[in-house]
């Protein structure tokens, strides 16, 4: 009777699981820009990843952007044990403040480090937005104590002032490849905003020759270009921490 009792609860508890993930996306499509977006898109996005050799929709993806380069990267696999092959490249529209990690409310400035979407807001004032967890451990230490700021998302309509903007076409095809990761259980969608692109020469000869103006600059563009690097060589995630300075250790 034990043996049946928790075999039950197993299967319950699993069917919860199962529902509340396959509930995500039938929810999201009831808001009516996401299922335009689906209606407007999905075909399209089914189409592009079959061209280019890839299953869809992706399980996992992983986001990149570039500020200087205003580039941001889908990254995309649906084994978690496989690496992650580049999907699409998608032109962010314009870039408020400058080269630097973001470190009080009111500065303008686009976060830069190790983040994840912790927010899906089909509601938007500009059209589709992805927040991501800004401020993370390593911004609580070294920002602000009491307004380190908030409230920083991926999203639409081209404005920004210290988000990520994308035109409504790109962030609905973003927006789409999200809820479907999440809605497969990527319950933290990894997103790192760097200053430049650091394989492109010229971006990273500007950054460090032309903005950087300190030794504490240089360290935190150098932790940043490791976890790119090594990206870069393996098309896999590092393993991330913060120490208690705030500091991101590999």
């Amino acid at each position: 009777m034990m043996k049946w009792t928790t075999l039950s609860l197993s299967l319950l508890l699993l069917a919860g699981t199962l529902h509340a993930q396959q509930s995500f996306l039938e929810n999201q499509k009831l808001f009516p820009k996401v299922g335009d977006a689906y209606r407007m898109k999905e075909e399209a996005l089914r189409k592009e990843f079959e061209k280019k050799g890839l299953t869809y929709p992706a399980k996992y993806i992983y986001l990149r952007s570039f500020k200087l380069d205003s580039e941001l990267e889908i990254w995309v696999k649906n084994n978690i044990a496989d690496t992650f092959r580049l999907f699409k490249t998608y032109r962010v529209c314009t870039l408020s403040g400058k080269m630097g990690p973001k470190r009080h409310e009111g500065d303008l400035q686009v976060p830069e480090g190790f983040y994840y979407i912790n927010d899906f807001n089909p509601n938007s004032n500009y059209h589709l937005s992805l927040g991501i967890n800004y401020p993370n451990y390593s911004d609580r230490i070294l920002s602000d104590p009491k307004r380190p700021g908030n409230e920083i998302y991926i999203h639409g309509n081209c404005v920004t002032i210290g988000c990520i903007p994308l035109s409504d076409e790109y962030i609905d095809e973003v927006y789409i490849m999200a809820v479907n990761a999440k809605n497969a259980g990527e319950d933290f969608i990894p997103v790192h905003v760097y200053p430049v692109k650091f394989s492109n020469t010229g971006s990273t000869g500007y950054l460090m020759n032309k903005v950087c103006t300190n030794d504490n600059d240089e360290q935190f563009w150098n932790k940043l270009r490791t976890a790119y690097e090594y990206f870069e060589k393996h098309h896999r995630i590092p393993v991330i921490m913060t120490d208690a300075q705030g500091k991101y250790v590999m």
